[in-house]
């Protein structure tokens, strides 16, 4: 499979300067140990927990597994052996080297309590992705194809898979290796269930008692696995932004997938009638910038500083981004090729509501389908997804 360069590379390899453990966490399959041994395959020896003879050594005997595979050293699904993390720490307290270990797993509760706790102040943590629309070639129209064979390099890269046959696959795969194996869930059928339905609801605010009734299960079981989700970056929760405005604000946060070839797979978007005039093509392409958006900012190595905004009397702006504190930049996303000013009136009305100046509202924006920007009104222009990724530098 041909390697396409990914927008993490460099705040990685600086990062495995500055710090002596960095750790690369993500979905199955975004790409996490072929980036790593492309960017480190010339100092560092590579180590998978995949092996059954390494994994076994590791785990019975930690002390000669250092003794056998001598550092610097990238370990490959630490999360089969995260008893090996206390001997890591042992490692990198007796020498002060840089980069000594670069660290792939997939994301987990206890994978990332046990990190923190272990290896506080030595490690730097990032998060892989499916790929950006700035990362591979697309000869089709990028969202048309990021939309319906989805963002993973696999299918990105190789345009002979049958893209239904690979989710079909991935989302079995995920459930019985990364879920079932880990978290031991006795409904595991209903945690299925759960994920059709958080498909079928994209881009819409998370209703925990709507679910449990739909599933007939625990609001407590839903919001667990909801957090297992999350954990292993399937979804994101966007949560809203507080502004004291004197409106009542919706608290609840809104559900979106990380890669929008998941959710048509689930929903059954096979072609471009269906994602341009289906009864979600909105909401599908709200989901697709706003993972995009998610992207942008890990890859920079940034906790993503991303919100909504709604209130109970029908104001909503889809997406805020907080530039710095209290300095805000309001988003409207439309699937149109071409948008009007109207289409930025949920933004003006929160101009108006900010009379006492809780927050400095910046320059607002459209982000659309348009191939060029061009100015809406004299605060908001219309934007493609990578013209205003690009302002966003």
């Amino acid at each position: 499979m041909k390697y396409y360069k990914r927008d993490v590379e460099l705040v990685i390899k600086e990062a495995a300067r500055q710090f002596r453990v960095v750790v690369l966490t993500g979905a199955r399959q975004t790409g996490k140990s072929t980036l790593l041994r492309h960017l480190f395959n010339k100092t560092h020896r590579y180590v998978t927990f995949d092996n059954p003879r390494d994994l076994k050594l590791a785990q019975e005997d930690p002390e000669f597994f250092f003794e056998e595979y001598s550092g610097p050293l990238i370990l490959d699904e630490i999360q089969y052996v995260p008893e090996l993390l206390s001997y890591i720490k042992l490692k990198v307290d007796f020498s002060l080297r840089k980069g000594q270990f670069i660290i792939t797993g997939s994301q987990q509760f206890t994978l990332m309590k046990g990190i923190r706790e272990t290896l506080a102040g030595r490690v730097a943590l990032f998060q892989l992705f499916p790929m950006t629309i700035n990362e591979g070639k697309i000869k089709s129209p990028e969202y048309e194809f990021r939309a319906i064979n989805g963002s993973y390099p696999e299918v990105v890269s190789s345009r002979d898979i049958n893209s239904q046959r690979w989710y079909g696959s991935y989302i079995s795969t995920y459930i019985e290796k990364d879920v079932q194996m880990h978290y031991r869930l006795e409904k595991i059928t209903y945690f299925r269930d759960l994920v059709f339905l958080l498909a079928a609801r994209c881009s819409q605010v998370l209703n925990y008692q709507s679910l449990s009734n739909d599933l007939g299960v625990s609001i407590t079981a839903v919001k667990y696995w909801i957090k297992i989700l999350e954990a292993s970056q399937i979804i994101y929760l966007l949560k809203p932004y507080y502004i004291n405005l004197g409106s009542r604000i919706v608290k609840s946060p809104k559900i979106y997938f990380t890669d929008i070839g998941l959710i048509s797979y689930i929903i059954g978007v096979q072609d471009k009638k269906a994602l341009f005039r289906g009864p979600q093509s909105g909401a599908l392409f709200e989901n697709f910038v706003i993972q995009e958006v998610i992207k942008y900012f890990a890859n920079s190595g940034q906790i993503p500083p991303i919100y909504y905004y709604m209130t109970n009397n029908g104001l909503e702006v889809d997406l805020v981004i907080e530039k710095q504190q209290g300095k805000i930049m309001p988003c409207e996303i439309k699937l149109t090729k071409t948008p009007h000013p109207g289409m930025v009136q949920s933004i003006e009305r929160l101009r108006r509501f900010n009379r006492k100046k809780s927050v400095t509202i910046l320059d607002s924006s459209l982000i659309s389908l348009v191939t060029e920007s061009y100015p809406l009104l004299r605060t908001a222009r219309a934007y493609n997804l990578k013209e205003f990724l690009a302002r966003l530098v």
